[in-house]
């Protein structure tokens, strides 16, 4: 359910912190004013955030709705709003209204092996479900997860990347980069490559992958080629969202409007839609 019986009007929040976590990344913990929930969601939906008065955009909740009081967005400065996010301090007063779209299929995922593939920012969206997991450990087998990013600098989430989540059972973290710094002793190479030297096998796992197009071309067709069911394989559009409530029309693919019926599809479904995607 949304924040509001109008799910256009946002619901007031308070920047609590804000973590920084590149040179243009950083990530955003916001709580209401009384203290409460904003809304119930699931991990893979979105949020629309208005920072005033230059103007509202969606993101994709990265915080999991197993860990409750707050929302976190990570977000890169790239647009006039999210350049305005990026000025604001703690205490700041931002708008909030969501959620938006479907989430991850859990239920589908409950029981198998999880690998999660992330490049770069879109580790974002991938975390709230990587974290909910974790918060059910016993519901799932073992996880992987193959995050890989131009450089160490630009790596998002280390405290859960280094730390937390390899301490996790039965939980393995691989990390790539793709030029190395002196101080880098880890994979140096594109993610797609790298999961194919890691060669998971796809027997009764679920994959989940999150990443710019260019990368999540070549991680499909990896992924296929490795033996994995299109059925089997889940990414996200959620960067097609744009009102998130099917109005204006600009995240349509074919007949199909991201922000309803997405932004989670499986490559199954991805198949019978046009190839713009």
């Amino acid at each position: 359910m949304g924040c509001n019986s109008n799910p256009l009007l946002p619901k007031i929040g308070i920047v609590k912190d804000i973590r920084r976590e590149t040179s243009d990344v950083k990530t955003f913990t916001v709580v209401t004013e009384d203290g409460s929930d904003f809304f119930d969601y699931e991990p893979g939906q979105c949020a629309m955030v208005s920072v005033f008065p230059v103007g509202e955009a969606l993101f994709s909740i990265t915080s999991s709705p197993t860990r409750k009081g707050f929302l976190e967005f990570s977000v890169k400065e790239l647009g006039t709003v999210t350049k305005a996010l990026h000025q604001i301090e703690p205490g700041t007063k931002i708008g909030i209204r969501g959620p938006y779209g479907k989430g991850f299929p859990r239920d589908f995922m409950k029981g198998k092996d999880i690998l999660f593939i992330a490049g770069g920012i879109a580790l974002a969206p991938l975390r709230s479900l990587i974290n909910y997991c974790m918060d059910n450990r016993d519901d799932f087998g073992k996880i992987d997860i193959i995050y890989g990013s131009r450089s160490s600098d630009d790596l998002i989430q280390k405290v859960e990347i280094f730390e937390n989540w390899p301490k996790v059972r039965d939980t393995d973290v691989h990390l790539t980069v793709d030029v190395a710094s002196d101080d880098w002793d880890g994979n140096v190479g594109f993610v797609p490559a790298f999961l194919e030297e890691l060669n998971p096998d796809p027997a009764g796992k679920v994959t989940v992958t999150c990443g710019p197009p260019i990368m999540i071309k070549f991680v499909l067709q990896s992924l296929e080629k490795m033996g994995y069911q299109p059925e089997n394989i889940i990414t996200t559009l959620e960067m097609k969202m744009k009102c998130g409530v099917g109005k204006c029309g600009r995240c349509n693919i074919g007949d199909k409007y991201v922000c309803k019926e997405g932004p989670v599809f499986s490559l199954e479904q991805l198949q019978q839609m046009p190839p713009e995607f």
